[in-house]
């Protein structure tokens, strides 16, 4: 029930992903007549057979607080989708809605996995000719040191395992790409990146994000989140200023008319619709953020997000890479100390 257009674009959505996805069943938590009504809007077919409706009587708004969601909107959707979870009636939750009550319902219910201090959101970014990997883009506003090198090892498994990227680059976000540079938060970070068993190429500054990219790039949630927000609406508006300039004479829109599919491409390479959800990494379960105005598209591919983190194993993969890093670091410690 969360998100700008629910129920009909979740609904929709959802019914979008059942025809791609042969191999999913889905549970639709919300409002029953509501989710029912949306339902009967697009007819029936085999997908439908693959659908449960679980009722809930409640929906996070926006103005809520986050831990108070949780503890007095206990039949909210969000709620009532991570006790699916938790108790494996299903393997991952896909939602749209209040960002914070996900965060708090997951880190609060499922707890972390084994060796990680704080969750993480994991979102794509495009660049010209590939895309990196943000992590944390708003789950942890208040990170520690240690959080951060969860961050670069959960976020290079992402890359590695579902991305694509053979030995996925690393980069701490900062204000130079000295190891000097930088505040007392970035300088620690950087030290315990250096002894992690990552690619870890340094610093990263903000001019070469999306010009000379690495695979994945770490930042406290604060940073992520104004990082992440700043590019939507910065190429949202370059298209918008474009279109101006564009239609100010016969001439520039025969050239417009000419370029149509480049700047197709590169609209498409620009639209989260196309990107789906974002991973909260760390949590134990698979949990996909949408963005709150998600299309039905953006709907469905937020659930093919899920879909191949859980065909991947990705906390699996996360829990042992984490266990070997602790368990270096304690030699290490042991080493010094000896």
């Amino acid at each position: 029930m969360g998100g700008d257009l629910a129920p009909a674009a979740t609904v929709h959505g959802a019914i979008q992903a059942l025809r791609e996805f042969s191999d999913l069943e889905l549970f639709l938590v919300g409002d029953e007549p509501k989710v029912k009504a949306e339902l009967a809007q697009h007819g029936r077919g085999s997908w439908l057979d693959r659908v449960t409706i679980r009722h809930a009587s409640q929906v996070v708004e926006m103005n809520d607080g986050a831990v108070d969601a949780v503890r007095k909107k206990k039949d909210s959707s969000i709620s009532r989708s991570v006790d699916l979870l938790k108790d494996e009636t299903v393997q991952a939750i896909v939602s749209a809605g209040h960002t914070g009550a996900l965060v708090a319902a997951t880190t609060i219910k499922l707890r972390m996995l084994p060796g990680i201090g704080r969750p993480g959101i994991a979102t794509v970014m495009p660049t010209q000719h590939s895309f990196f990997l943000l992590v944390d883009a708003g789950a942890n506003i208040d990170a520690h040191p240690d959080h951060l090198v969860g961050y670069a090892i959960m976020g290079s498994i992402y890359a590695r395992e579902v991305l694509g990227c053979a030995k996925p680059r690393v980069g701490l976000l900062s204000i130079g790409t000295e190891a000097s540079k930088g505040n007392d938060f970035t300088r620690e970070v950087f030290k315990l990146l250096t002894h992690a068993n990552i690619n870890f190429v340094g610093n990263i500054e903000g001019h070469v994000l999306f010009t000379k990219p690495v695979d994945v790039i770490v930042c406290d949630g604060f940073v992520g989140n104004v990082v992440l927000k700043t590019s939507e609406s910065l190429a949202t508006g370059i298209f918008s200023w474009l279109k101006h300039e564009l239609n100010k004479n016969p001439l520039r829109k025969a050239g417009a008319l000419m370029a149509r599919d480049a700047f197709a491409a590169i609209r498409k390479k620009t639209n989260t619709e196309e990107y789906g959800g974002m991973p909260l990494l760390g949590v134990n379960g698979i949990c996909i953020k949408a963005h709150g105005n998600s299309s039905p598209k953006a709907i469905k591919n937020a659930i093919r997000v899920a879909r191949e983190a859980v065909t991947q194993q990705i906390n699996r993969r996360i829990v042992a890479e984490m266990s070997r890093h602790n368990e270096a670091s304690q030699k290490t410690v042991i080493a010094a100390a000896s």
